[in-house]
């Protein structure tokens, strides 16, 4: 059984690899950052273009996953890179254009003669673990945690280094890093150096010019409540590409600010919905109307500007840069552009040097329903123009952003959402102030808004990890090797703690455990004090029929911690959580006799009696030989799968799929049992759907 379902994973695989690649944009190469409790990917063109990973506009929100331990949580579904000058000779064109536009993204990008990648390459100061699960590799990082090379002085966990010519000569470094240290690993910093180099073209043809009035523009599509829309309680489906986010700038460089916010920080949050089940006056954070659970969208996302050149002769930081805020229509404003479109890009220009408008974008809609303001079907976008700066041939910018996302907890998420969905008539509740309400609205929305607290706090953090040059203490690395091996009574684990034992304030692991699913809450199992060396654990709490998901993290004493003090440090998880289930095996059975189905009858109202929600089609056959083959047959003889059974243990799950992949109906059924020497034994079960 599980040979054929591996087949059928890597065909499902090819398929789609196969089927999306060809709609990514040419000449793309994509890496990504997963060490942290944010994850998302990067483009080599230089920005994440819109559905630019997949080429599928059903996968539109597509990255900035926070928090990622669970499924759909992307805050984001385009970004842009956009470069302007004036009164610029084109040597291709054979022209002098007023205005001159090259950019990538939101929705293009020509990696051959507009900003055209040459190097990209992901540092790490040390590999990902290995991570197996019964013999095969479970872990994600295989896949999405690709470091080409290794160097244990680098100044962060993870760094991308994307550097890309344009068509104007403006070179462009981008230097990408992430953290795993808890208190820094849900935001990145986006270290930019725009150089006029004068190449133009991948061949690197050169020619030297100064130019005038550049400015540097970023654009920012986010769109928050993911999870809502995949899983169906979300108002409408506009929210997938961001209709109803409102936008929020604040800070020293804008002229009529009123906020006394010591950083420059644009921000964006889920805007109450006119066509959600409450109406927009309640739909804050989208809570589920129909049965409560956690909260679809009440992350706060944005970014903040750490530094940004005063000019090429003078490195310090601007604090009036960016000189452009003006949010932007994701339709409306983003019509094609060509490099050598005369007028396109003079709106272009013109957009990315406006300055700053008279109201923010969250000023503009006040109280109102988000997506109801304004004429943009496609919602209203952050954005950030910086300059206008004149270089010379040599001359260089640097412009450096963190971006992050935080907010309330996915536990606080689902007591929230729980507490507002249950409350009725005039009991309390309580407030994050510390006060109570009986207005479940005004409780709802208070604990939403405490994520902008929260994302200021993270972008607080980012901005002292940067001017203290990255230099934060580190927790011990995780081990370099965790096994998981399902036994007969027991799950056992072992890892490899050469590592993270050589850091001078080592003391001991952490292990922690998930039910049924990795997309959900994990609890402590395990811990150890350091003064023992360990590196293995047996499990012997876990019930037979159910999954069982595992990582380990290393800590220190937590003399360290310089939030906390006395709190360890600890490896982020995900460098070891497993993608794939330990359950507890059986020891063979000796005689056919002993073979039997759990449970029988199978009944859909019983799930919860059964191997639980998370596995409502699940039978399990137990007291099985080393090795056997099952046939399942329909009452009338049909067959309908086929198991092999080899792994030497008395146990074997199935999930009542078929061998063309359909759940089973109501009905008898009847097993077949037969071993390699010829023996034989039958067992009927019952369904009940």
């Amino acid at each position: 059984m599980k040979c054929r379902i591996r087949q059928f994973a890597v065909f499902v695989f090819s398929f789609f690899f196969l089927s999306t690649l060809s709609a990514q944009p040419a000449g793309q190469e994509i890496k990504w950052f997963r060490v942290g409790s944010l994850h998302s990917w990067f483009s080599n063109l230089g920005s994440e273009l819109e559905s630019g990973r997949t080429g599928n506009d059903a996968q539109q929100q597509d990255g900035l996953r926070w928090p990622a331990d669970y499924e759909f949580q992307d805050c984001i579904a385009a970004k842009s890179m956009f470069i302007g000058t004036t009164n610029y000779d084109d040597p291709v064109y054979g022209v002098s254009f007023p205005y001159k536009v090259v950019a990538v993204g939101t929705r293009g990008a020509d990696a051959m003669s507009e900003i055209m990648p040459h190097n990209f390459q992901m540092f790490g100061k040390f590999d990902h673990p290995l991570v197996f699960v019964d013999g095969d590799p479970a872990t994600n990082n295989y896949f999405d945690d690709l470091v080409d090379v290794v160097d244990p002085n680098l100044d962060s966990d993870r760094k991308i280094v994307n550097q890309l010519h344009s068509s104007i000569g403006i070179s462009i470094d981008r230097t990408l890093r992430a953290f795993s240290q808890q208190y820094n690993d849900n935001y990145f910093v986006y270290d930019y150096v725009f150089k006029n180099t004068g190449i133009i073209d991948l061949n690197g043809t050169k020619v030297e010019k100064t130019l005038t009035d550049v400015i540097f523009h970023f654009q920012y599509r986010y769109a928050i409540g993911h999870e809502a829309f995949r899983k169906g309680w979300a108002a409408v489906n506009n929210i997938n590409w961001g209709r109803n986010i409102i936008n929020e700038v604040v800070g020293p460089h804008l002229p009529n600010d009123q906020s006394g916010s010591e950083l420059r920080a644009h921000y964006s949050w889920y805007g109450p919905h006119s066509q959600s089940a409450g109406g927009c006056s309640g739909d804050w954070g989208c809570p589920n109307y129909s049965r409560g659970g956690p909260l679809g969208a009440s992350q706060y996302v944005g970014t903040v500007v750490l530094h940004a050149d005063t000019s090429p002769q003078n490195q310090s930081n601007d604090m009036l840069q960016p000189k452009t805020t003006k949010y932007l229509g994701n339709d409306t404003d983003n019509t094609t552009l060509s490099q050598y479109d005369k007028n396109a890009m003079e709106k272009y220009y013109l957009r990315i040097n406006a300055g700053h408008p008279e109201k923010t974008h969250a000023q503009e809609v006040g109280d109102g329903c988000a997506d109801s303001w304004g004429s943009d079907a496609g919602g209203f976008a952050q954005a950030q123009g910086f300059g206008p700066y004149t270089l010379e041939p040599g001359d260089s910018i640097r412009i450096v952003i963190a971006e992050a996302v935080n907010g309330i907890s996915r536990i606080k998420s689902l007591e929230v959402g729980n507490n507002w969905f249950s409350h009725s008539g005039s009991s309390s509740l309580n407030l994050p102030t510390g006060g109570t309400t009986t207005d479940k609205t005004e409780y709802l929305k208070a604990w939403v808004e405490t994520g902008s607290d929260s994302l200021f706090e993270t972008f607080r953090r980012a901005s002292v990890n940067y001017n203290n040059n990255y230099d934060h203490p580190l927790p011990p690395e995780p081990p370099s090797l965790f096994e998981i091996k399902s036994g007969g009574d027991r799950i056992m684990l072992s890892w490899d703690g050469t590592a993270p034992e050589s850091h001078p304030y080592f003391d001991g692991y952490q292990i922690y455990r998930a039910v049924s699913r990795p997309d959900t809450t994990y609890e402590l199992i395990y811990e150890t004090d350091g003064s023992t060396p360990v590196s293995s654990y047996e499990d012997r709490t876990p019930v037979r029929g159910f999954d069982y998901y595992y990582y380990i993290v290393s800590k220190d004493n937590g003399s360290t911690n310089p939030v906390n003090p006395g709190v360890p440090l600890v490896s982020n998880r995900f460098y070891t959580m497993t993608n794939k289930p330990a359950y507890l095996r059986r020891p063979a059975g000796g005689e056919l006799s002993e073979i039997r189905i759990v449970p029988n009858p199978y009944h859909i109202n019983a799930v919860k009696l059964q191997f639980g929600i998370d596995a409502p089609d699940r039978l399990a056959f137990y007291g099985l030989p080393p090795e056997c083959t099952i046939r399942i047959y329909t009452e009338r003889g049909d067959l309908i799968d086929t198991i092999e059974h080899i792994d030497g243990s008395g146990d074997e799950l199935w999930n009542s799929i078929t061998s063309s992949r359909q759940v089973i109906v109501s009905g008898i059924y009847i097993a077949v049992f037969e071993t390699p020497n010829g023996e034989s034994a039958i067992r009927k079960f019952i369904v009940v759907r």
